[in-house]
């Protein structure tokens, strides 16, 4: 890795550049101080994004971000290029942003001004998606669409959850019934979503405050999708937070102040979500605490789906 991180610096004419690992999850992040800036080199997990969605990733962060979002935004390389390949890993560079995350997942919310945060999330959220609405993409643009195919067709963004090996038969025709219902939902419903542009990580550890600037980082998921579902993907940490009413009723007050938005059906989407990660780590089964996690995935979906399917039926 390091040998790569070194020819990487080269191409943005950083030598000597000082570099540190940061995160180590779909990609390997590295801070990298040069010249009395600091810099995000991000190394990407090989096989997940093409080449077009990673140059579309980057527009449309360039776009968001001279829209007067507070995200980051790359930096081209000495050749011009925003993305560039080195030893076969596609490799860009992003503004750092200084700043310490909303949280971190598994543990309890520690924050101050609780609603007023998630007030603030809310309205910066909405401010995301009516500037992507209003953003021209350009030609050959490419993203994610986390759309009813992408939910719970035969080929979902994240993997097939209804065949994670280590569901019981139990949980297994419970799921495949969720996808069902959850097909016929959709199907119903998909013509009078708010649909278009949408981060689809927003999580706590991708929420950075920095005094009074909340910032969005780690736009590789984003693409199409239902703004309900990046609400509910907020949200979905907090589910057991004792104040998660008040934290949901602010996230809500804070998206309306910008823009409408019917969210009748969060449970849906919330369940949705909650599917999405049991896909997820199907590939993921050999990384540590990978067995743990897993189990809280199909514990939480189980509880949700439960939950759902008897008070929803089609």
């Amino acid at each position: 890795m390091r040998s790569k991180v070194e020819t990487a610096l080269k191409h943005w004419g950083m030598d000597g550049a000082t570099y540190r690992l940061i995160a180590a999850r779909e990609n390997h992040v590295f801070r990298i101080d040069f010249d009395d800036s600091s810099y995000a080199l991000r190394l990407h997990r090989q096989g997940y994004r093409s080449d077009a969605e990673l140059l579309s990733e980057l527009q449309w962060m360039s776009a968001v971000f001279h829209d007067g979002l507070s995200v980051p935004t790359p930096i081209a390389s000495i050749s011009g290029d925003y993305l560039n390949v080195v030893e076969g890993i596609q490799i860009d560079m992003l503004t750092w942003l200084a700043g310490a995350p909303l949280g971190a997942a598994g543990k309890d919310l520690q924050i101050k001004d609780r609603p007023g945060q998630f007030r603030r999330i809310g309205r910066e959220m909405a401010n995301l998606h009516k500037v992507s609405d209003g953003w021209t993409q350009p030609p050959g643009f490419r993203r994610p669409a986390w759309d009813r195919p992408g939910l719970v067709g035969e080929a979902p963004v994240w993997d097939r959850f209804w065949d994670n090996p280590t569901l019981s038969n139990e949980d297994r025709e419970l799921f495949l019934e969720l996808r069902r219902v959850a097909d016929a939902e959709l199907a119903d419903l998909e013509s009078q979503l708010d649909f278009g542009l949408i981060h689809a990580d927003l999580v706590r550890e991708n929420i950075m405050i920095d005094g009074d600037k909340l910032q969005f980082i780690d736009f590789d998921d984003g693409g199409f999708g239902f703004r309900l579902f990046d609400l509910a993907t907020t949200l979905m940490p907090n589910l057991h937070e004792r104040d998660y009413p008040a934290l949901k009723a602010a996230l809500f007050e804070g998206y309306r102040s910008v823009r409408e938005i019917d969210t009748g059906p969060l449970d849906l989407f919330l369940l949705l979500r909650s599917t999405t990660y049991v896909g997820w780590i199907i590939t993921r089964m050999g990384e540590e605490e990978s067995a743990d996690r897993n189990e809280r995935f199909v514990d939480r979906t189980r509880m949700l789906c439960n939950a759902y399917l008897s008070n929803h039926t089609h």
